[in-house]
């Protein structure tokens, strides 16, 4: 896989937002980790959401968000409560 893209969960949004925030690679992806891209997202769309911050570590789990384990949706779910940003 050479395109962000060619992830689960990544389509063309997704794969905008991550190379406007600077990762443009599945390999970057995968060295910044979930949570921070979805910070880095975030920075720039107030309206990141649960699902978004859930497909990307999907996407680098290499699965749909819908097959992350319960621990690791609870686990991205308090990550997120503590960083939205309120609208």
């Amino acid at each position: 896989m050479t395109k962000l893209s060619d992830l689960p969960n990544i389509g063309p949004t997704v794969e905008a937002q991550l190379q406007r925030v600077g990762i443009t690679t599945p390999q970057e992806l995968q060295a910044v980790g979930a949570k921070d891209a979805w910070l880095r997202i975030q920075a720039t769309d107030p309206s990141a959401c649960i699902q978004r911050l859930q497909a990307l570590e999907g996407a680098i789990r290499g699965v749909k968000k819908s097959q992350l384990p319960p621990d690791v949706k609870a686990d991205l779910k308090a990550f997120y409560q503590q960083h939205k940003i309120a609208q």
